[in-house]
């Protein structure tokens, strides 16, 4: 599968997913992820719709593959502390959503102008 059929193909998944086929989008997101190991936003939508069907430790399996491909990135970790929330563990939840703010900080200081826009 060529990286824009992977694309389509998560694109497809989130459209089934806001058209209320959950389990259409994660076959496909889950065709998409073995077909792409390294493609992390299908790791991460993966682990949204999970989370939102309350589907915790799957959520938390594709969340820490998405986290794996792209430790800085500030949704996954935010991601990540709601999982750790929902699953009891408030600790390991406060240190993602800590690292999630440091990384909208960051995200500030790169971009103050897009920060002052969104006050």
């Amino acid at each position: 599968m060529t990286a824009a059929e992977i694309q389509s193909l998560i694109e497809d998944a989130t459209f089934d997913y806001t058209m209320g086929d959950s389990d259409g989008a994660l076959a496909k997101l889950h065709r998409a992820a073995a077909a792409a190991p390294g493609a992390f936003e299908a790791w991460h939508a993966l682990a949204e719709i999970n989370f939102s069907l309350r589907r915790f430790d799957d959520a938390l399996a594709a969340a820490d593959k998405a986290h794996a491909l792209r430790p800085d990135d500030l949704f996954i970790n935010t991601t990540l502390s709601r999982i750790w929330m929902e699953k009891g563990d408030k600790a390991t939840a406060e240190k993602y959503g800590a690292q999630a703010k440091i990384l909208s900080w960051k995200d500030q200081l790169k971009n103050p102008d897009a920060a002052k826009d969104a006050l």
